[in-house]
């Protein structure tokens, strides 16, 4: 048995079932992460619309930010010293116009090959910028690090955003663009620079799926030397038919942070585990 780390595949296989319209408050569990706005056990909204694509999401997530802040009390989501107004109409930005915005790289261009993108490339250009390039990084690891100092950082003052259109290779389970094969229809909405949604058009191909589990499997496997089993049932609902649906997961803890100005998510747990957090 294992603690999930999202309700994720269960809510997909009542979409098969036939269910139109599903959310879930879950705890959920993240092994290994801890900070000022990360605990190892959380509260997850998680919501699916068939029928609907990310845009009725978008939709959702500015709803969600304009309730929390009245059920706060507040004018203004705040984080320190950085506010974001709720009742502001979400910028929506691609993934590849904030890597150009905020640092001038062309994103794109490492990723020709959409599944197998061009760690040196990117390796470059991160370097280009002061970034710290490790010679065993992945064109993964060298994204992340881009997007955690440089970009994420930017986002989210005044007006919530949202990242849009992510590189293929980072998918997980959402499907192709169907105008760029180079990019997924994937996004995250942030708010003074901390991400809350994570949200997809969801993937319906089964065997693509199946292909992404085990190459995700695969990399674990040489990593960690650990390799967990696919979930079945879950490919085998996919391929009795998932209809055209999209979905997202919320961190909720960390919206009452904003709605509350919390500066550290133990501030609003009821029962953080034992020992502070450490700091920023």
């Amino acid at each position: 048995l294992y603690l999930h780390t999202s309700p994720e595949f269960a809510m997909k296989k009542l979409l098969v079932a036939g269910l139109p319209r599903i959310v879930q408050f879950a705890r959920v569990w993240r092994d290994g992460e801890r900070s000022p706005t990360h605990h190892p056990e959380f509260t997850m909204l998680e919501w699916y619309r068939a029928g609907d694509g990310c845009e009725a999401l978008m939709t959702d997530c500015a709803a969600l930010l304009r309730c929390a802040a009245a059920a706060g009390g507040a004018d203004r989501l705040r984080r320190g010293e950085r506010w974001c107004d709720p009742q502001a109409v979400p910028r929506v930005v691609t993934v590849a116009e904030a890597f150009a915005e905020f640092c001038g790289i062309d994103l794109l261009a490492s990723c020709a090959d959409p599944w197998r993108p061009d760690g040196p490339a990117l390796a470059a250009e991160a370097r280009r910028i002061g970034l710290f390039v490790g010679e065993a990084d992945s064109w993964e690891d060298i994204f992340f690090r881009i997007m955690l100092e440089r970009i994420e950082p930017c986002l989210g003052d005044h007006q919530p955003v949202i990242l849009w259109r992510y590189p293929l290779a980072l998918a997980a389970l959402a499907r192709p663009c169907a105008d760029d094969p180079r990019l997924a229809e994937r996004f995250e909405l942030y708010v003074c620079g901390l991400e809350l949604a994570n949200g997809f058009g969801e993937l319906a191909d089964a065997e693509e799926q199946r292909r992404r589990f085990t190459a995700d499997m695969d990399l674990k496997e040489r990593l960690y030397g650990v390799r967990y089993p696919l979930d079945e049932d879950f490919l085998a609902a996919l391929a009795a038919g998932l209809p055209p649906s999209a979905g997202i997961a919320l961190g909720v803890d960390r919206l009452v942070m904003l709605a509350t100005g919390a500066e550290c998510i133990d501030e609003v747990l009821w029962a953080p585990v034992v020992g502070s957090a450490p700091g920023p």
